[in-house]
């Protein structure tokens, strides 16, 4: 702390001084004047009207306030270069011990485990001796936990103070997370050692991520925050039935899923499964909500009807369709014949999956299909896929489900590139595969549907509102901004998970 000595003059004191003197030399020059006014009252030969003696007087008072105002600021805030300071030692409280553990205690080392890592080869980077590591596993789940570590996973080191002969400064807390829910911190006392389990609690939300596909619907739905699983469960199982995304689908066009989101202290961990969603292509809006019908969760649309279908529409992911059904001239022998299928371009090495439930009828060389797989589906359905370079894991007579991979893209047998041809059947007559319709599954009924509606009916109406506030406030000539594209209602279902 500085203060100036109490023998040099105030700032007040000194301005009170000039402030004097200046209405002093005022008083001097207002005198003169008036003697000099008596003893001639022209000037040039002239005597002066009223109005100038008035202007006059105007000018020499303010001449005068001038003079007695201004020395006074620049006093008031100088200070005098003969004033001498004194400084004041204040003594501060010494720091708890308690304050000075906890500081030290949060001063924590993160270190990655990366792939091939062993925890010896940690401990020997940072130079804590091998006596401290195996003193650590001895402790009650350390050694299990900390021996199967996983790329990626974080440890935390925290460290005494340096010795004085300049060893290294000794380990006194290690810390490690034991599943999601607990941090597990191992402190070291000399030869002891003092465990202390963190409960670290999560936190489930259910959030709803809207917006529109734009360039790309897996770019743009990232960029709101869905995962690439829940991408992918939208377009290869949820919404696969009903919609082609090769082709149904434009840059206008939106989505709206309700997911959870798992957090814990405030950080996003992981998306969850998706409850509901709801996809509007060209202009037709296409609904699912997940529901757990006699132990097995599916997906049904707002009527209770599952999505999941006898047939998916396309045997092949991410693939152009290169030829339709019906007459045309043979790429190969250059004959107009029936094309009895359709031809989906793709790369070589991209998998095929079953249309549908069904046994293993043929798989082999079919002559100009190249390598081949027949699928009986049952009351005369069969599918056909040729031309492959390569089969699945499949065995003919095996029975295997919908989505099973069969195959893989090839341009084996009479084939100018790789492609698959693909057939559908009814009790031996070919169809066209994009038109032919399977029925409808049945719907739920009953009590099963009073309980689905109960249970979806707050996920579809919480959907509904997020639209109406997002796309009700969009001007006409942004509709294809993909930047209109989040609203995240966290509807704080606060349900932990400790």
């Amino acid at each position: 702390m500085t203060t100036p000595e109490s023998s040099a003059p105030s700032d007040a004191q000194r301005s009170a001084r000039v402030r004097l003197s200046n209405l002093r030399e005022l008083a001097r020059q207002t005198a003169s004047r008036r003697q000099k006014d008596a003893a001639t009252e022209t000037i040039g030969g002239r005597r002066w009207a009223r109005r100038q003696w008035g202007h006059a007087s105007l000018a020499a008072t303010a001449g005068a306030l001038l003079l007695a105002i201004v020395p006074g600021f620049n006093t008031a805030v100088d200070v005098p270069a003969s004033a001498r300071l004194t400084t004041l030692s204040l003594a501060l409280p010494a720091l708890s011990q308690p304050a000075r553990t906890e500081a030290a205690g949060n001063d924590w080392m993160l270190v990655s485990v990366e792939k091939g890592q062993t925890l010896g080869a940690i401990f020997d980077e940072l130079g804590v001796p091998a006596t401290t590591m195996h003193a650590l596993l001895e402790q009650s789940g350390a050694r299990q936990a900390l021996t199967r570590l996983r790329p990626g996973a974080q440890l935390g080191f925290a460290f005494g103070a340096p010795t004085a002969d300049g060893r290294p400064a000794p380990l006194k807390a290690l810390r490690y997370d034991r599943g999601e829910t607990e941090r597990v911190e191992l402190v070291l006392d000399g030869d002891k050692v003092t465990e202390t389990v963190v409960e670290r609690p999560l936190e489930v939300r259910t959030t709803v991520v809207s917006g529109k596909v734009g360039r790309s619907l897996f770019h743009s739905a990232r960029k709101l925050g869905l995962s690439g699983s829940s991408i992918n469960k939208l377009t290869d199982e949820i919404f696969q039935y009903d919609i082609d995304f090769n082709t149904d689908v434009t840059q206008n066009d939106r989505f709206s899923v309700v997911v959870e989101q798992v957090y814990r202290e405030g950080e996003l961990l992981r998306t969850g499964e998706v409850l509901a969603a709801v996809f509007t292509a060209k202009g037709k809006p296409f609904t699912a909500f997940r529901y757990e019908r006699d132990g097995k969760t599916e997906y049904f649309n707002a009527d209770g009807r599952p999505l999941k279908k006898s047939f998916i529409r396309m045997p092949i992911q991410y693939a152009r369709l290169s030829s339709t059904f019906g007459s045309r001239r043979h790429p190969v022998r250059g004959t107009m014949r029936m094309h009895k299928g359709v031809d989906y371009a793709a790369r070589t090495g991209t998998p095929i999956m079953a249309a549908g439930d069904a046994r293993v009828a043929f798989k082999g060389w079919k002559g100009g299909y190249g390598n081949t797989v027949i699928l009986d589906h049952g009351r005369g359905y069969t599918t056909l896929y040729a031309h492959m370079s390569g089969f699945g894991s499949i065995r003919q007579g095996q029975r295997i489900s919908q989505g099973t991979v069969i195959g893989r893209v090839g341009s084996t047998g009479l084939s100018t590139g790789p492609h698959l041809h693909y057939e559908f059947r009814i009790n031996g007559v070919h169809r066209n595969p994009l038109q032919h319709t399977m029925p409808e599954p049945e719907p739920l009924k009953g009590t099963a549907l009073a309980a689905f509606r109960a249970q979806t009916g707050p996920a579809l109406a919480r959907i509904r509102t997020v639209e109406d506030i997002i796309y009700a406030q969009v001007p006409a000539e942004d509709a294809d901004d993909t930047r209109v594209a989040a609203a995240r209602a966290d509807a704080t279902a606060g349900r932990g998970r400790g």
